[in-house]
């Protein structure tokens, strides 16, 4: 086995890739991060986090001397022993994610690895690729800069992360398990050694070939979104059955370990930045070899049909042309990503129809404000902004818990009354004091 990984250059300083780069180093690792954006290597070099997520500021003051930041790929190179390639794999239109920049960076770390002369080198790619990505292509790309043979002269490992944004760092120092993807066993090995002094819960590690590897990071998001499709689908059909409750059916049904608790939950879609696309990219890769997937299908069939009941909802209760209150623009608490966000959709549908939107996110309201060029949504500086408006309804599109306390204070009080708050989380069970004038509607039509 080749000398135990110390030494690690991440490339890619994006909301992923600076928690990666600062969670090793805080762990014991010497890393320097690289990125073609200079705001975000001098922020780093500052010691100050350049991208927004909980704990992250942490890690990188507890990282001490040991992170480092920088444009240039030689320097970035210089001792290091393997490279983590944390870099953006857009979706294409049929599904596919590309590899462009992806290999871009891969052509300028190869080359200097070859012009430094490292030896036995370690490529890790975190990025999620299309399945067959590995082998098919950028193996035999390293094999042709490097002059030599995957598995003999340098190391390929795809190893995707699960983590979700808003928790990036507990994700990372605690996951469940760690996937490692490996072209032979001595790389696969030196990426294990390595989480083995990385995680802090002592993380089970499963190893595999690349391809399964590729293909087990999307199967399991496509699992998941199929548990929440579900758990939606089952509310559509209780709201139009008598005295049925789909709360009640879920707590029940979830307590067989079977099928558990986890994302067995009423509320709304799923969005972000990984859960639709990686669904599509699944369907993609199936049909691509002949195989139908039709529960991948109707798991973003149903996911689409979660939107228009809430719109429906929200419409059914609302006079036309009327103002609404969206409270929670990003696609979950915590971050600022407003990717497949259901408050989005439903501001810019409701614009739409006819009706000026009054729009609040702790954290996403800026980036928001870019897309709602119409000039009938008007994003608040706060939520108390929004339920001063005389708003005949108002919706939580993303439990943020600062909407509960909200409700709570002396702001609701300016509530219109008669109006109604839609609540399809239930971010506001056991608020009565703040509903005693409106109704509140917890279940979509």
């Amino acid at each position: 086995m080749s000398e135990a990984l110390q030494r690690i250059t991440v490339c890619g300083l994006g909301k992923l890739g600076t928690c990666v780069a600062a969670c090793l180093a805080a762990r014991g690792f010497e890393v320097v991060g690289i990125d073609i954006d200079r705001q975000k290597v001098e922020s780093l070099r500052k010691g100050v986090a350049p991208v927004q997520e909980p704990k992250l500021q942490e890690m990188i003051e507890a990282s001490g001397d040991r992170l480092n930041a920088t444009s240039d790929f030689s320097e970035a190179l210089a001792t290091s022993q393997a490279c983590f390639f944390v870099i953006p794999t857009p979706s294409l239109p049929d599904g596919s994610f590309s590899n462009d920049r992806l290999l871009k960076s891969l052509y300028e770390v190869a080359r200097q690895v070859r012009e430094l002369g490292h030896e036995n080198f370690l490529f890790v790619i975190n990025s999620t690729v299309t399945p067959g990505s590995c082998d098919a292509v950028v193996k035999p790309l390293l094999e042709q800069l490097l002059n030599g043979k995957c598995g003999q002269d340098f190391g390929l490992c795809y190893n995707p992360e699960f983590i979700a944004l808003g928790d990036v760092v507990r994700g990372l120092l605690e996951p469940d398990f760690v996937l490692i993807g490996e072209s032979d066993a001595c790389s696969g090995d030196l990426l294990s050694d390595l989480y083995s002094r990385f995680t802090a819960n002592a993380a089970p590690v499963e190893r595999m070939s690349l391809a399964s590897a590729e293909l087990a990071k999307i199967s399991l998001n496509c699992a998941v979104t199929m548990k929440i499709s579900f758990a939606n689908q089952l509310s559509a059909v209780c709201a139009k059955f008598p005295n049925a409750d789909a709360r009640a059916i879920l707590k029940a049904i979830g307590r067989d370990r079977r099928i558990g608790h986890e994302y067995l939950k009423l509320g709304l879609g799923f969005g972000g930045p990984c859960f639709p696309r990686d669904n599509r990219l699944f369907q993609y890769t199936a049909e691509s070899v002949g195989i139908a997937a039709p529960l991948a299908r109707a798991t973003d069939q149903v996911n689409d049909n979660v939107n228009m009941r809430l719109l429906a909802t929200v419409l059914s209760r609302t006079r036309d042309g009327s103002p609404v209150g969206v409270l929670g623009l990003a696609y979950k608490p915590f971050t600022s990503v407003i990717d497949c966000s259901p408050g989005v959709w439903l501001c810019q549908s409701l614009a739409e129809r006819g009706h000026p939107v009054f729009a609040h996110d702790y954290q996403a309201g800026e980036v928001a404000s870019s897309i709602f060029t119409n000039g009938r949504v008007t994003v608040c500086e706060t939520p108390a902004d929004v339920l001063q408006k005389d708003c005949s309804a108002f919706a939580i599109t993303c439990p943020w818990p600062g909407y509960k306390d909200l409700f709570r204070s002396v702001a609701a009080r300016g509530i219109p009354r008669g109006s109604v708050v839609i609540d399809p989380w239930s971010v506001l069970d056991q608020v009565p004091t703040a509903l005693d004038k409106v109704r509140h509607v917890t279940g979509l039509d």
